[in-house]
Protein backbone atom coordinates (compact mmCIF):
# COMPACT_ATOMS: atom_id res chain seq x y z
CA UNK A 1 0.00 0.00 0.00
CA UNK A 2 1.27 3.47 -1.00
CA UNK A 3 2.12 5.49 2.14
CA UNK A 4 -0.26 9.04 2.05
CA UNK A 5 0.53 12.36 3.47
CA UNK A 6 -2.04 14.34 4.10
CA UNK A 7 -2.25 18.54 3.88
CA UNK A 8 -4.94 20.35 4.24
CA UNK A 9 -6.45 23.57 6.35
CA UNK A 10 -7.27 22.66 9.84
CA UNK A 11 -10.84 21.15 9.92
CA UNK A 12 -10.81 19.39 6.35
CA UNK A 13 -11.26 16.41 7.72
CA UNK A 14 -7.10 14.94 7.43
CA UNK A 15 -7.39 13.49 10.34
CA UNK A 16 -11.17 12.07 9.94
CA UNK A 17 -10.17 10.76 6.80
CA UNK A 18 -7.07 8.70 8.47
CA UNK A 19 -9.84 6.77 10.89
CA UNK A 20 -11.78 6.40 8.26
CA UNK A 21 -9.25 4.36 6.20
CA UNK A 22 -8.48 2.43 8.93
CA UNK A 23 -12.08 1.52 9.49
CA UNK A 24 -11.89 3.29 13.04
CA UNK A 25 -14.95 4.91 14.55
CA UNK A 26 -14.77 8.56 14.18
CA UNK A 27 -13.93 11.04 16.67
CA UNK A 28 -12.40 14.54 17.08
CA UNK A 29 -9.52 14.33 17.49
CA UNK A 30 -6.89 17.88 17.26
CA UNK A 31 -3.86 17.46 15.39
CA UNK A 32 -1.54 18.99 17.22
CA UNK A 33 2.01 17.55 15.74
CA UNK A 34 2.50 15.37 12.83
CA UNK A 35 1.25 12.16 13.35
CA UNK A 36 3.11 9.19 11.20
CA UNK A 37 2.50 5.79 11.00
CA UNK A 38 3.07 2.50 8.57
CA UNK A 39 0.26 3.80 6.27
CA UNK A 40 -0.50 7.75 6.46
CA UNK A 41 1.32 10.26 7.37
CA UNK A 42 -1.37 13.56 9.22
CA UNK A 43 -0.29 16.71 9.46
CA UNK A 44 -1.72 19.96 11.67
CA UNK A 45 -3.23 22.10 9.56
CA UNK A 46 -1.30 24.99 10.73
CA UNK A 47 1.39 24.09 8.96
CA UNK A 48 -0.40 24.87 5.54
CA UNK A 49 -2.06 27.94 7.33
CA UNK A 50 1.34 29.67 7.88
CA UNK A 51 4.33 30.58 5.67
CA UNK A 52 6.49 29.74 9.46
CA UNK A 53 5.59 26.27 8.93
CA UNK A 54 4.77 25.14 5.12
CA UNK A 55 8.63 24.15 4.48
CA UNK A 56 7.70 21.30 6.67
CA UNK A 57 5.14 20.21 3.54
CA UNK A 58 7.32 19.85 1.10
CA UNK A 59 9.71 17.89 4.08
CA UNK A 60 7.33 15.25 5.13
CA UNK A 61 6.74 14.48 1.35
CA UNK A 62 9.46 12.84 0.70
CA UNK A 63 8.46 10.02 3.54
CA UNK A 64 5.45 9.31 1.42
CA UNK A 65 4.48 7.44 -1.72
CA UNK A 66 1.75 10.37 -2.44
CA UNK A 67 0.68 13.09 -1.23
CA UNK A 68 -3.16 14.40 -1.00
CA UNK A 69 -4.48 18.02 -0.56
CA UNK A 70 -7.29 17.73 1.53
CA UNK A 71 -10.12 20.38 1.52
CA UNK A 72 -13.54 20.30 2.46
CA UNK A 73 -16.20 21.07 -0.10
CA UNK A 74 -17.65 23.50 1.54
CA UNK A 75 -13.87 25.25 2.44
CA UNK A 76 -14.35 29.49 2.13
CA UNK A 77 -11.26 29.82 0.41
CA UNK A 78 -8.11 28.12 -1.17
CA UNK A 79 -4.92 27.85 0.23
CA UNK A 80 -2.45 25.94 -2.03
CA UNK A 81 -1.27 27.68 -5.36
CA UNK A 82 -1.73 26.88 -9.07
CA UNK A 83 1.58 24.31 -10.13
CA UNK A 84 2.24 22.93 -6.09
CA UNK A 85 3.12 19.75 -8.06
CA UNK A 86 6.13 22.19 -8.76
CA UNK A 87 8.36 21.55 -5.39
CA UNK A 88 6.45 18.50 -4.37
CA UNK A 89 8.19 15.03 -6.00
CA UNK A 90 5.56 12.98 -5.66
CA UNK A 91 2.38 12.22 -7.21
CA UNK A 92 -0.36 14.58 -6.13
CA UNK A 93 -4.08 13.83 -5.31
CA UNK A 94 -6.78 15.91 -4.11
CA UNK A 95 -9.19 14.09 -1.89
CA UNK A 96 -12.49 16.08 -1.42
CA UNK A 97 -14.32 15.48 1.97
CA UNK A 98 -17.54 16.72 3.43
CA UNK A 99 -19.42 16.34 -0.06
CA UNK A 100 -22.80 16.19 2.52
CA UNK A 101 -22.57 19.72 3.83
CA UNK A 102 -25.37 22.20 2.78
CA UNK A 103 -22.73 24.34 1.86
CA UNK A 104 -20.32 22.36 -0.48
CA UNK A 105 -19.36 23.70 -3.56
CA UNK A 106 -17.67 20.89 -5.27
CA UNK A 107 -17.11 22.42 -8.43
CA UNK A 108 -15.40 25.14 -7.13
CA UNK A 109 -13.06 23.08 -4.92
CA UNK A 110 -12.47 20.34 -7.54
CA UNK A 111 -11.39 23.62 -10.38
CA UNK A 112 -9.30 24.69 -6.92
CA UNK A 113 -7.19 20.62 -6.64
CA UNK A 114 -6.94 20.52 -10.75
CA UNK A 115 -5.07 25.10 -10.23
CA UNK A 116 -2.39 22.85 -7.92
CA UNK A 117 -1.83 19.87 -10.38
CA UNK A 118 -3.87 17.21 -8.93
CA UNK A 119 -3.75 13.90 -11.06
CA UNK A 120 -7.06 12.29 -9.34
CA UNK A 121 -9.43 14.06 -7.08
CA UNK A 122 -11.63 11.88 -5.21
CA UNK A 123 -14.79 13.07 -3.48
CA UNK A 124 -15.09 11.00 0.19
CA UNK A 125 -17.41 11.38 2.99
CA UNK A 126 -15.32 10.42 6.02
CA UNK A 127 -18.61 9.84 8.27
CA UNK A 128 -20.87 7.52 5.58
CA UNK A 129 -17.61 6.68 4.49
CA UNK A 130 -18.57 6.99 0.81
CA UNK A 131 -15.78 7.26 -1.85
CA UNK A 132 -13.73 5.82 0.87
CA UNK A 133 -13.15 1.78 -1.29
CA UNK A 134 -12.41 3.72 -4.56
CA UNK A 135 -9.25 5.73 -2.59
CA UNK A 136 -8.22 2.75 -0.92
CA UNK A 137 -8.21 0.79 -4.09
CA UNK A 138 -5.91 3.75 -5.56
CA UNK A 139 -3.69 3.75 -2.83
CA UNK A 140 -3.49 -0.52 -3.19
CA UNK A 141 -1.55 -0.36 -6.94
CA UNK A 142 1.30 -0.97 -6.47
CA UNK A 143 3.71 1.94 -8.18
CA UNK A 144 5.41 0.15 -11.40
CA UNK A 145 9.19 -0.12 -10.55
CA UNK A 146 11.54 1.77 -13.48
CA UNK A 147 15.09 0.54 -14.94
CA UNK A 148 17.71 3.05 -15.18
CA UNK A 149 17.00 3.27 -18.71
CA UNK A 150 13.57 4.30 -18.33
CA UNK A 151 14.13 6.60 -15.96
CA UNK A 152 17.20 8.70 -17.78
CA UNK A 153 13.93 8.54 -20.61
CA UNK A 154 11.58 10.00 -18.51
CA UNK A 155 14.40 12.87 -17.40
CA UNK A 156 15.40 13.72 -20.74
CA UNK A 157 11.81 14.28 -21.83
CA UNK A 158 11.43 16.15 -17.84
CA UNK A 159 8.72 14.13 -16.69
CA UNK A 160 8.42 12.55 -12.91
CA UNK A 161 8.68 8.90 -12.62
CA UNK A 162 4.75 8.55 -12.24
CA UNK A 163 3.90 10.54 -15.28
CA UNK A 164 2.84 8.58 -18.74
CA UNK A 165 5.15 8.65 -21.16
CA UNK A 166 3.91 10.39 -24.72
CA UNK A 167 2.19 8.19 -27.35
CA UNK A 168 5.39 6.80 -29.41
CA UNK A 169 7.81 6.82 -26.77
CA UNK A 170 8.61 3.40 -25.00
Amino acid sequence: MKKLFLMGRSEAGKTSLVQALKGEELHYEKTQYTITDEDTIDSPGEYAESKHFSLGLACFSFEADVVAIVQAADEPYNLFSPGLQTFILRPLIGIITKTDSPYANIMMVRQWLENTGCTRIFLVNNATREGIDELMEYLAEDPQPLTLEQAKLRQSLGLNEWDPLPEGET
